[in-house]
């Protein structure tokens, strides 16, 4: 049941991250660029991208990805490989043997390049946020000059 969602997830991200590619695109063409809405479309694309990421490396577990070729068939004791557990946040998966000792696996790389996305996203979404609080409105002060 997951699969279909999250391969939904996967395409609708992967579709908001090129529409905002495309939107950063036109607004730079444009002059003078209002810098809360470059936040709000940066923000659209880092965290449409971490969700691909978190998405590819779901996947990547799910359908057995490399976590499974770094498990031995023994360990250092001699033991035999009973089975794999897998989790998937944060995306692991631990080789466990039959004298009860547990390899875990994490794929570092994925997990950082989601939570760095993930992270730029929120700090855009902040500086956004107090840049438009900072920024007067040019339709309130109009109307009380009138």
């Amino acid at each position: 049941m997951l699969v279909p969602l999250l391969g939904t997830l996967m395409l609708i991200s992967l579709a908001t991250a090129a529409a905002s590619i495309v939107t950063v695109a036109l607004m730079v063409n444009n002059r003078p660029l209002p810098l809360p809405r470059v936040c709000a479309v940066l923000v659209l694309l880092f965290g449409s991208s971490a969700a691909v990421a978190y998405c590819y490396g779901w996947f990547s577990v799910t359908l057995g990805g490399p976590f499974p070729a770094l498990c031995e068939d023994r360990n250092a004791s001699g033991a035999d490989l009973t089975r794999t557990a897998q989790e998937y946040w944060p995306l692991r998966s631990a080789c466990v043997y039959s004298d009860g000792a547990v390899v875990e696996h994490i794929s570092m790389s994925i997990n950082l390049l989601v939570y760095l996305l993930a992270g730029i996203a929120i700090v855009l979404a902040i500086a956004g946020a107090v840049r438009h609080r900072l920024t007067p409105s040019t339709s309130e002060g109009s109307l009380g000059k009138r």
